[in-house]
Parts: structure tokens; sequence; C-alpha cells
């Protein structure tokens, strides 16, 4: 059921995750992102930021050219632009136009679902730790928010979550696949399970932000066949976009009603034309897919001959048990010019690295034999 919401209350409340990200509030989450204002790096070209899963490549040549030349037309809404990157989409997942909109990134959708589907008397489920955002928008609107720990291998752990889902009136379940902080993947099976054992009422919101970095199959045709999925892409992470801002959502018409129900905007004109060029391009997601996977894999393993494990990920991410505590770790690697990203309270010892590049690892690596007292 739709719950009523003005255009202002939606926008109060999808900028209450930015309120508290900023406001250094502890037990929230965001308390440990302090590293991205540490002090100034030692580098002669600034510190290298390896804290908020950007694509170190950013936009491909042939997505910053189109970008450029969409410049001249930005006086204009360019509606037909829209439809076709829309339909370039659809090409590319299967899912039928009426199954998808756009978004300027795909928060706004996942704001949009925690204040549509969430509130006073709809629960939300979560993994803990995932993407905190969506709690954050659900609490603002009074919805219980169940955090259910990740299993030891990072995946969800769905059984408890459907269990929790359960237990009380729940409106959302919220599934990041690959995970984030942690890149790790939960498999098919595990989310078949999911949909087929949770509460009929509940809706389950798949974010599927990193899948192009894995192997993994996307579940986005399920939503022909079901009313009760909502699938999240974007292109603010492989296509190296984030700055652009562009996204999608997939599911049932009636559900694409729901969300659209809070308003609508025009779409950014550069970054329709980007995505249009980036998904004109066959071997952008297979060259950066392999090339990301190879630079966290070594990294990986440089950690682990150091004796700091990590979970398995297949995404630009991954987490680190740093052996201390994590936010200390986090500001010294700050100072040695490597912003990396936070730790959890659920996880106080481990923080997040997002993959760069091969010298921007390079750089890590040195940071880290220095802050961890092991060889480089």
């Amino acid at each position: 059921m739709t719950l009523p919401a003005s255009r202002r209350r939606f926008l109060q409340l999808a900028g209450a995750g930015l309120a508290v990200a900023g406001s250094g509030l502890p037990g929230l989450g965001y308390a440990q992102t302090a590293p991205a204002a540490a002090p100034a790096s030692p580098r002669a070209d600034g510190p290298v930021l390896l804290n908020f899963n950007e694509c170190p490549y950013g936009p491909s040549a042939a997505a910053q050219s189109a970008a450029r030349d969409s410049i001249a037309r930005c006086g204009r809404y360019r509606f037909e632009l829209a439809a076709q990157v829309r339909d370039a989409f659809v090409e590319h997942s299967g899912v039928s136009a009426d199954h998808l909109r756009l978004y300027p990134g795909s928060s706004e959708p996942l704001n949009r679902a925690a204040a549509i589907w969430t509130g006073p008397q709809q629960g939300l489920v979560v993994a803990d730790p995932t993407f905190e955002a969506i709690g954050d928008v659900a609490a603002a609107r009074g919805a219980h928010v169940s955090r259910v720990p990740l299993r030891s291998d990072g995946a969800h752990d769905v059984r408890a979550m459907v269990a929790a889902a359960h237990a009380r009136p729940t409106g959302l379940m919220y599934v990041c696949n690959p995970n984030n902080p942690t890149g790790s993947i939960s498999p098919p099976a595990e989310l078949a399970w999911l949909l087929a054992s949770k509460p009929a009422g509940t809706r389950v919101l798949l974010d599927e932000a990193y899948l192009q970095y894995s192997d993994q199959p996307s579940l986005i045709a399920q939503v022909a066949e079901r009313d009760d999925l909502i699938v999240l892409r974007t292109f603010s992470k492989l296509y190296g976009m984030a700055g652009l801002r562009l996204g999608a959502a997939a599911a049932h018409p009636d559900r694409l009603r729901e969300l659209g129900s809070l308003g609508d905007n025009p779409l950014p004109v550069p970054a329709l034309a980007a995505a249009l060029a980036s998904l004109h391009d066959p071997q952008l997601v297979p060259q950066r897919r392999l090339q990301n996977a190879k630079i966290r894999q070594a990294t990986i393993a440089w950690l682990g001959k150091r004796g700091f494990s990590c979970l398995p990920s297949e995404a630009n991410c991954f987490v680190v048990d740093v052996q201390r505590d994590g936010a200390a770790f986090a500001r010294a690697m700050a100072a040695q010019g490597v912003v990396i990203g936070r730790s959890w309270p659920i996880w106080p010892q481990r923080v997040r690295v997002t993959v760069g590049t091969e010298e921007e690892m390079a750089a890590f690596r040195a940071a880290f034999a220095q802050v961890a007292g092991v060889p480089s």
C-alpha cells in the first residue's frame, strides 16, 4: 500500500541519511567517516582515495566524449535521450520497458522505497553490516530496523533475515548483492529461498550496484514474474559515473508507479549521454571486471601473507581485519596519504578498502606496511 507523502516530505526523508552522515553521531555507522577529512597528505598530488567505492578510472573515453558533446544541448530536457538509454538498458538486461524506470542514481529509488514501504507499522530488515542509507531513512519514518549479522563468509544470513521479517510486521527487506562493505556474494539459491520464504506482503529491494564486478547472475529478469521484487542498478560503480548520477529501478509496473508517486524530475543530460555510450561498448564491463578482480585478488593475497584476513569479495571493495581499532588504523593510514573506508560497530577491527588502480594499491600497501609494522 502506498503511504501518503508529499514531495517536500520525501526530500526531507531522502536527505536524512546525508544529514546523519555529516553529523558524526555515534552508533549510526557514520561516526567513522572522519578519515575523509584527514590531515593533508604528504603526496604532491594529494591523497589516495580508497574510501567511497568509486571507480578510479572514471567514465570511459567514449562516455566522456559523449558527455562533453551533450553540453551544448543541455538547455533542453532531452526526453528522447532518456528513452534511448532506457531502450539500450532493456536490451542489455532483458527486462521490458514497462518494468524499468531511470533515476539520477540508484540511491533515489532506494530512499523512495524506504519512504513508501516502511514506517511505524512496517519494519525494515537489513544485513549488518550493509549500506546504511536505507536504514537511516526507514528509522526517520519511525520504522523498526532489524539488523541481522552477516554469515561468517560474508553472505547474507537469509534464514535469520526471513525469521526477523516474520517476527514483526515488515514492509521491506533489503539485500545488497554483492554486499557493501564486504563485496561478498549471496548465492542465487539463497536469494531464491528468501523470496520463497519471506512474508507474503513484504517487498524485497535487491541492490545490484556492484553486480557487474561479479560473475554472479542478476535477478533482474524475475521482476517480470513477481510483484514483490525491486531490483536496483547503477552507472556509478563499474561505469565510473558516480559524480554524473544515473541509475535504474526494475519492478512490476505497480511498484514503479508507487515509487513514482513521490514525484519526478528530468534526468541529467550528460549522464544520459555517457550512459548510452557506455552501454554501446561491449568490452567495457568485461575489461573492467577483469582489471578490478586482478588488482583486488593481488591485494588480498598480499594482506594474507602478512597475517591479515579478508572476507571473500566479488566487488570493487573488501574488508580487512586490521587486528586493532579500525577507526584509529584508518586515521593512521590517512596520515600516510591513503584514505580508506570506515569500520562498523559490529566489526570495530575491520575496515573497508576500495580497490584502486595498480599505482594506488601500491601506495596502499606501502602505507599499510608502515602503519601495521609489517614488511612491505
